[in-house]
């Protein structure tokens, strides 16, 4: 099944390099794509994630909650890379003649 969308594939993303919290996620990812993720538009994508068993919440004393990518998730990630790269390098190709 392919991700629905892109905030979801950001987290993966964002996911793949360790656990993070919201926060921690919304500028690690304005970090790599200069692009801030609102709070709804994580959240709603951090709870589907979570019920398709992509990413999983961890125990935390802190008031924020800290999420991890699952293997499912890591699957889920480089099957949705490796379709990207195919697009890029037809993208790439169809430039150079362009």
């Amino acid at each position: 099944m392919g991700l629905r969308d892109d905030a979801s594939l950001l987290i993966l993303t964002s996911l793949a390099g360790g656990p993070k919290h919201g926060y921690a996620m919304i500028e690690d990812i304005a970090s790599i794509t200069g692009m801030r993720l609102g709070p709804g538009t994580l959240y709603g994508a951090i709870g589907r994630l979570e019920a398709e068993g992509m990413i999983e919440a961890l125990e935390s004393d802190d008031r924020r909650r800290p999420y991890q990518i699952t293997p499912q998730g890591l699957r889920q990630l480089e099957a949705e890379i490796g379709g990207m790269k195919g697009l890029i390098a037809t993208g790439l190709r169809r430039l150079k003649r362009a």
